[in-house]
């Protein structure tokens, strides 16, 4: 079996879990969801893509909380709420500067969340980061099964040689 399939594998069990685990705790299955894709969308894997992930994820929570309570202080002028709409995005985008920000799409998810979820950012937040983790538990559990099996081919390769070689002496 190939990597992908062993990252399908340990993906569909723990994205079983992750369904238990945010019922059982009161989370945003959905939210989490996108927590797990921000990991796996991340072109920085291992420690360092779940941090990027992380905080650019968090960045976008932020930055929907801007927006809305931006647009709430003058509900009656739509127009202003679209143009700190433009702004804001803009920044988002520019953020991106900065090395641990520069991963837009998770800078995107974040805002969508908070907006999907109408700006109930704490929930956003705790879901986001519990879905990071499922996501690269995910990823990472299946990468180690796929060099565990890599592992085991290679010593029943060695094995099969071995036993070969003993074979041809006895002739």
């Amino acid at each position: 079996m190939n990597v992908l399939v062993m990252i399908a594998i340990t993906t569909g069990i723990l994205s079983g879990i992750w369904g238990w685990v945010a019922i059982s705790l009161g989370l945003i299955s959905w939210a989490g969801f996108l927590g797990c894709t921000a990991y796996f969308a991340c072109p920085q894997g291992g420690l360092r893509g779940l941090v990027i992930s992380t905080l650019t994820c968090l960045s976008g929570v932020f930055w929907a909380v801007v927006i809305i309570a931006g647009s709430a202080m003058r509900p009656e002028w739509s127009i202003l709420g679209y143009m700190l709409t433009g702004v804001v995005a803009f920044l988002m985008c520019l953020q991106a500067w900065q090395q641990w920000l520069a991963f837009v799409p998770g800078t995107f998810i974040g805002a969508c969340a908070t907006f999907a979820a109408q700006g109930d950012w704490r929930q956003v937040v705790v879901s986001l980061l519990v879905g990071l983790v499922f996501g690269y538990a995910m990823k990472n559990s299946g990468l180690w099964l796929a060099k565990q099996r890599v592992k085991q081919q290679g010593e029943a390769k060695k094995d099969a040689i071995f036993t070969d070689i003993k074979g041809s002496e006895g002739s």
